[in-house]
Order: structure tokens, then C-alpha cells, then sequence
């Protein structure tokens, strides 16, 4: 499981950073990978990166504004170019299918493949998709429009086979190790019996990661983001400007690290920064919330970030 950001900036896109994207890639997971808004000039970004769009069967848009969706016609026209055949389904508030069936009518654009639009309730708070290895819930923000989180919970990976432990009962390798996965009751030659369940190791607990959308601080980025192993949260303002942030419905650096230590989370990853941060000052911001949370980051455009297992 990797997070590679496509775009970091805010509002407009910059020299340095582009406007909102992510994609969370989970290709050896599920061999797919899942996009997390899609700004302006995303297609030309992925372009810079090893995505592959026919890959892309996910797409979640956390609320309306441009910076956050005006790239979303092209890629999907695109997508139909690079081997996209297969469906793809796109979550976010209520609206978003008007805009890309408008888009698509207005540019009389032809899809190749099926759209599923998921629109979410204002008040959605829970899950919204659940599939067979993962889950993602989400709940509203505190923006000037409907904006959204969403936590992605990786399923619990069944225990692994003790392979030494059943070697040093002298059981040898082979069909029966098999059964033994599955949990049977097995019956040796000999007559030992073996309960499977017993050679089983402990579950490996699934990975969370949490992106917030563009927000106010508010106590649902808490909870969607409790235990997360990577958090990635706004930090369009830095230290001692919550006045300004809250004006603009934003959220400063320091508040993003009181979010991720109050929620007990692995890393944090700033992005949404503002153009005004450029240089010295990214790695101020940076600075700032590491004296809070010190796992802290300022992510920028290309950034891969890995989310590994934590041992039990």
C-alpha cells in the first residue's frame, strides 16, 4: 500500500505544487489503484508517474470546489484512450454526477466503459463502500460547502501457518499443511491428532489511512482518523493563523498535528499547502507541527509514501 501525491497545492495550481490529487495505490493488495479529488491537470501528472489510468476503478471526490474536481472530465475522457474498459465508480457530495454528465454531453465526450456514481448525504457518517479486503467510511467536515473524510480500513490478514512448530512435531510438508491452513482437524498415520486452529498464528491487523478533505478543525477528522497509520490532513495556514483558517475554512499545520496526536495516528502528511509556503517556509510549517506530532511531513507533488504493516 503506497499514497503518491498528484497534486499538493491549494487553490491554483503553482510553479511547484498542483492543485488536489492522490492516488492510493493498492496494487498488490487488490491490483488497483483508488484517486482521492482529481484537480486540474491530474491526467498530466499521472502522466509523470507509473499509474496506469485503466488501473484507476475508484475515484473520491471530498467536496465540489474547482481545485478539487476541474481535472476529473479530462482523465475520464482519457481513460478510455489507455485500455479503460472496466467500470469505475466515483463517491463524493451530492452534484458531482451533474458536473461529469454535464461535462461529458457538453464536450460530447464518449466513455467507453460504465460510470457508477455514489452521491453522499450531507449527512452521511459511516461506510460507503465495503468490499471483500477493504472498507472506507466517511463523515462530513466543517467547510463553506459539504466536504468530506474518508478512512480506508484494510480487512485483518488471516495468521500465518507455524511452519517451524509443525516441523518440529515431525509433520511434513505438503496437502496436509494446506488443510491445517484452513483450520481443519487433522488425523495423521499415526494416529495424532492435530487441530489446525492451534497451528495458526495471529491475525495481521489491516493498515487505515485517512484523508481529509479541505476543513475547519472539527472533532469527525478525530474519529476518522483514530489509529490511522498515515493521516493525511489540510494545512492550507500555519502556526498562530486560526483566525485566518477559520475565516477561509481551513486548517493550519498545528491543528492538523493536534488532530493526528489526539487520534493516535502512525505519520502524519501535510498537503493542501498554500502557495505562499514556498522553500524555507514549507520547512517551517513542517517544523512547527513536528514540535506537536513528530512524525510530521510536507508532502510535495510525486511524493510516494509508503504504509507498512506495524508487527503485532
Amino acid at each position: 500500500m503506497q499514497i503518491e501525491f498528484l497534486g499538493t497545492g491549494a487553490g491554483s495550481p503553482g510553479k511547484f505544487r498542483n492543485v488536489s490529487s492522490l492516488a492510493l495505490r493498492l496494487l498488490d493488495e487488490i491490483n488497483s489503484v483508488w484517486l482521492f479529488d482529481v484537480g486540474e491537470g491530474t491526467q498530466h501528472q499521472i502522466l509523470r508517474s507509473t499509474i496506469r489510468p485503466r488501473k484507476i476503478d475508484k475515484i473520491f471526490i471530498t467536496h465540489l470546489h474547482g481545485d478539487h474536481i476541474f481535472g476529473l472530465p479530462g482523465l475520464l475522457s482519457s481513460r478510455s484512450f489507455q485500455g479503460g474498459d472496466g467500470p469505475l465508480d466515483i463517491y463524493g457530495p451530492k452534484g458531482i454526477k451533474d458536473y461529469v454528465n454535464v461535462s461529458l454531453r457538453i464536450s460530447e465526450s464518449r466513455l467507453g466503459y460504465r460510470i457508477n456514481f455514489h452521491e453522499l448525504p450531507k449527512d452521511t457518517n459511516g461506510s460507503i463502500f465495503e468490499g471483500d479486503k477493504f472498507s472506507v467510511f466517511a463523515a462530513p467536515l466543517d467547510h463553506r460547502i459539504t466536504s468530506f473524510g474518508y478512512r480506508v480500513v484494510e480487512h485483518d490478514h488471516p495468521g500465518e501457518l507455524m511452519v517451524d512448530k509443525l516441523a518440529q512435531l515431525g509433520i511434513p510438508s505438503g496437502p496436509i499443511y494446506g488443510r491445517l491452513k484452513k483450520g481443519e482437524v487433522v488425523e495423521l498415520a499415526d494416529g495424532q491428532v492435530i487441530d489446525g486452529k492451534e497451528m495458526i498464528g495471529k491475525p495481521q491487523r489491516g493498515r487505515i489511512v485517512t484523508i481529509i478533505g479541505d476543513t475547519r478543525k472539527t472533532p469527525n477528522a478525530v474519529k476518522l482518523a483514530e489509529n490511522a497509520d498515515a493521516l493525511v490532513h489540510e494545512s492550507t495556514f500555519g502556526k498562530g493563523e486560526n483566525k485566518l483558517a477559520k475565516s477561509y475554512f481551513h486548517s493550519t499545520n498545528t491543528q492538523a498535528a493536534q488532530i493526528a496526536k489526539k487520534a493516535h495516528v502512525k505519520q502524519l502528511l501535510l498537503n493542501h499547502i498554500s502557495a505562499r509556503y514556498t522553500g524555507k517556509m514549507a520547512h517551517e510549517l513542517e517544523k512547527q507541527a513536528k514540535a506537536i506530532f513528530p512524525n510530521s511531513r510536507v508532502v510535495k507533488d510525486f511524493d510516494i509514501v509508503d504504509v507498512p504493516f506495524i508487527k503485532n
